[in-house]
């Protein structure tokens, strides 16, 4: 593994819980994607792109929670300005999205176990 990163490193990335409300094709993108609009409670809302066509329909993805990390700088994609960064695994060219298994409140905090055993 070549990017090593510490622990301090690992613990400025604010990985959070949200709740998708809003899914909009976006054509102008290069490979397909749709515009998502995300709930972080408190934190307010946020919107991104994700390239999720092949495994999720619009419908689905309605009020589905996910992980995101949003303390990113805001990245112009075409014509959208995207706000965050959904969490996925790579499956092949597939992307299955990364969700808490239990619904929790939009805005919480993912960490990880071993974050919060030290704490």
């Amino acid at each position: 593994m070549d990017n090593i990163i510490t622990f301090e490193d690992f613990t400025k990335v604010d990985l959070r819980v949200g709740t998708i409300v809003e899914v909009n094709d976006f054509p102008e993108a290069r490979q397909p994607a749709f515009q998502l609009t995300i709930d972080f409670g408190a934190l307010g809302i946020k919107k991104t792109s994700a390239q999720i066509t092949t495994l999720y329909q619009k419908e689905e993805l309605l009020n589905r929670q996910i992980v995101a990390v949003i303390n990113f700088p805001k990245k112009q994609i075409a014509k959208f300005m995207s706000e965050c960064l959904i969490l996925g695994a790579v499956n092949g060219k597939d992307v299955v999205l990364l969700n808490p298994e239990n619904q929790v409140q939009n805005g919480s905090i993912a960490v990880s176990y071993t974050h919060l055993r030290a704490h």
